[in-house]
């Protein structure tokens, strides 16, 4: 079975959850920590510190002693879970850049599996996007050099560098018959995790890239923004794009998922190792979009935080999940300084839970209605031909002229068809349009049956 291992070295790229994705209660870990204490392995320990003598004293060259001791915690802890690692000072000032939202480098989420790089998903309108990186991907080759061995930091290293500096990655796709490159010019990363417009008439899109500390407030800003001089007219559905978004602040989750949810809803529940860490989460306001019909638009780039919205929402049935199962990322990790403040280790701790008490580790959250993606969609078509319509016939007849000018031509604004751009989306769309006019139908049904009951 495959194992997929996360990068938790993110200058160049992001970390799927960042240390405030881990809450556990004080008074627990303290706990613990007191009870560890107590059942010390020595006689392990003592081969821990016999090895380390034997490697000062016998190796072919001196090795320093901070090297061996950051080797020795690092093996202990990344051969536990592939969430779990050990921050050396650069790592841990990378971790709180991603939470700032700002950061240098190629604008991707990556993982290792099989030996190879993979891609879990590019951010929005960075360099690897724009060159046209997708989930999926797999890097063989950076620049000349082969990833075979590398650990995934040995990887993030390479794929680091100065902003206008170029890279070239090799990359195996599925549905490409040969490794193919791509070139991409380094950059500043700026993670723009909120947009909103709308799509037509009153359907709002609202994506969602990233969760990071003002996403919410961000939300409320870029609706306040679109809605403007429609604040009269009611919202008839909202797309929620949570596409090839890998994560972020538990916070921002929950706090995103109350502007969808009635009050005292719980979100999501924290379990860890003790029955006494378990953590409820609740939403504490009143949704803010009054009932209107949701779509959440999900694959398998939605990980972690992405898929406590997506769950919770699901769950209570507030949306209608759409497009392919996500990563399945459903594991808490809590970061813990080391001595001197300046190195930390980031655990596995917990693992979060939908309202119905569903585990998302390795499983993910699987849509209520599947849909593919338009490469798969575009794939097919390839095969199969583009199909036949009336016009394909030999000898059809042809559209009388009805001395109409215009007739049934499209707007060129309307000229760019959604559902070959972003066949999902067009999907989510066509979704919420067909409950908007099924809710205005059946509103009108009850009030003719209401005058009829009053005659």
């Amino acid at each position: 079975m495959k194992k997929l291992f996360l990068s938790l070295i993110t200058a160049s790229f992001l970390i799927t959850n960042p240390l405030v994705l881990a809450a556990e209660q004080p008074n627990s870990t303290t706990k613990q920590h007191q009870k560890t204490r107590k059942q010390l392995p020595f006689n392990e320990l003592m081969g821990l510190s016999k090895a380390f003598a034997i490697i000062k004293g016998a190796y072919v060259e001196d090795v320093d002693d901070k090297k061996i001791i950051e080797g020795a915690i690092k093996g202990m802890v990344q051969s536990l879970d592939p969430h779990s690692s050990y921050l050396t000072e650069d790592d841990y000032d990378d971790l709180e850049s991603f939470s700032r939202g700002n950061f240098g480098g190629l604008g991707i989420e990556i993982g290792m599996e099989n030996g190879v790089v993979k891609v879990i998903s590019p951010i929005d309108d960075t360099p690897a996007q724009k060159a046209g990186i997708i989930a999926g991907d797999l890097i063989i080759k950076i620049d000349d050099k082969s990833v075979r061995g590398m650990t995934i930091n040995d990887a993030v290293k390479l794929m680091r560098g100065k902003p206008g500096e170029k890279i070239t990655l090799t990359i195996v796709r599925k549905g490409e018959k040969q490794p193919f490159s791509v070139d991409i010019v380094r950059d500043v990363i700026e993670i723009k995790n909120v947009k909103a417009k709308y799509l037509e008439q009153n359907f709002i899109y609202l994506r969602i890239a990233r969760f990071q500390g003002n996403t919410t407030d961000k939300i409320k800003e870029a609706l306040k923004k679109i809605r403007g001089k429609r604040k009269k007219s009611a919202i008839e559905g909202i797309v929620l794009d949570l596409r090839n978004n890998p994560g972020g602040l538990l916070t921002e989750a929950v706090s995103v998922s109350e502007l969808f949810l009635e009050k005292d809803k719980v979100v999501v529940s924290i379990k860890g190792r003790e029955k006494s860490s378990e953590i409820p989460y609740s939403s504490h306001t009143t949704d803010m979009f009054s009932g209107a019909p949701v779509v959440v638009l999900i694959n398998q780039g939605s990980a972690s935080a992405s898929e406590i919205v997506a769950g919770a929402l699901q769950d209570h049935k507030r949306a209608i999940i759409l497009g392919e199962t996500s990563f399945g990322k459903g594991s808490v990790q809590k970061t813990f300084p080391l001595p001197g403040g300046k190195s930390a280790v980031k655990l596995t701790t917990a693992l979060y839970y939908t309202p119905n008490e569903r585990s998302i580790q390795a499983k993910g959250i699987v849509p209520d209605i599947v849909v593919e993606s338009n490469k798969v969609l575009k794939e097919r078509k390839d095969v199969f031909g583009k199909g036949y319509s009336e016009a394909d016939l030999s000898g059809h007849i042809e559209q009388p002229e009805d001395g109409k000018k215009g007739g049934n031509k499209v707007p060129k604004k309307q000229q760019t068809n959604l559902a070959e751009t972003d066949y999902q989306l067009h999907e989510a769309l066509s979704l919420l349009k067909g409950l908007a006019l099924y809710s205005k139908n059946d509103s009108s049904n009850k009030d003719n049956n209401n005058k009829t009951a009053t005659k």
